[in-house]
């Protein structure tokens, strides 16, 4: 078997376990909830060995790089490190409802790349042919991942918070019993955020290690530099004003969505639509 074949293996198991989350949600039994846990879990380690055989068919093939060099194969990346990331939750605090706000955003990438993108092995460009690309393309897109689970269990928050400003007693004894308290998503939201921060700083460090010795600077300003910088400050300004004005609930909810939604743009948005010395991102990385 190819490694696409067991990328659409892999997608087809989010959709399963996305689709077993939403049935736990809306069922309430706990073991349809470890169900969509097994599943997502199962799908994490096809996806591993996806992502392993692809690099693999790389140096079979001559080229030997890392699976990370173009916008797909960064795709395949980032969702893995959604599932990995939502695995490590669910293990340590044994939130099943987050899965079915969390792992469609794996689903959704997965399914773009397998849809929509060209799927081939290419040999590198010469921007990209250094270490330096699987140091900062590891830390930037645990760093987003975090953050895509700090957008889910946000978005979590912000559903409960109205609900229950509502008084809506009838949704808060069903669909919100599911839901963790607020308090606990609040934690959950900056751990989270606590998770990304450290490693979008480590991915910038490295990314400038990287253009200087690609491009002999550090910083040029180019559009993906300058949005790295401002998804940073968008996460820095979320963790500054928890630790100095107590901002927590809906403010720091909010504020994790702008974030990720900084984030996404960042990596597709200046990919796909701004020109300057990341312009070969719309086809790598």
């Amino acid at each position: 078997m190819t490694s696409s074949m067991f990328f659409n293996v892999a997608t087809i198991a989010y959709l399963i376990s996305m689709i077993v989350f939403f049935a736990f949600l809306a069922g309430r039994n706990k073991t349809i909830g470890f169900a969509g846990s097994l599943i997502a879990y199962a799908g994490l380690a096809v996806h591993t060995l996806a992502i392993g055989l692809r690099w693999k068919e790389s140096y079979d093939m001559g080229v030997g790089h890392a699976p990370m060099s173009n916008l797909y194969e960064s795709i395949v990346f980032f969702a893995w490190t959604i599932v990995l990331l939502f695995a490590y939750i669910d293990l340590k605090y044994k939130y099943r409802i987050i899965g079915a706000f969390v792992i469609p955003f794996a689903l959704l990438g997965m399914a773009w790349a397998q849809l929509g993108m060209n799927t081939g092995i290419e040999p590198l460009v010469p921007a990209l042919q250094s270490n330096w690309l699987l140091y900062h393309v590891i830390t930037c897109f645990l760093g987003y991942a975090a953050f895509a689970v700090a957008c889910g269990i946000s978005i979590m928050y912000l559903i409960k918070a109205a609900l229950e400003g509502n008084d809506s007693s009838a949704q808060a004894g069903g669909l919100m019993s599911m839901f963790p308290p607020l308090k606990v998503l609040d934690d959950l939201n900056y751990r989270a955020i606590m998770i990304g921060f450290p490693l979008l700083t480590l991915g910038i460090i490295t990314g400038a290690a990287w253009a200087n010795y690609a491009w002999g600077t550090y910083w040029s300003w180019d559009p993906k530099e300058t949005w790295s910088l401002i998804v940073w400050f968008v996460y820095a300004a979320f963790l500054h004003a928890r630790f100095t004005r107590g901002w927590v609930g809906k403010r720091a909810a909010w504020l994790s969505v702008i974030g990720f939604a900084a984030t996404i743009f960042c990596y597709l948005g200046v990919n796909l639509f701004l020109s300057g010395l990341h312009s070969y991102g719309g086809s790598k990385m």
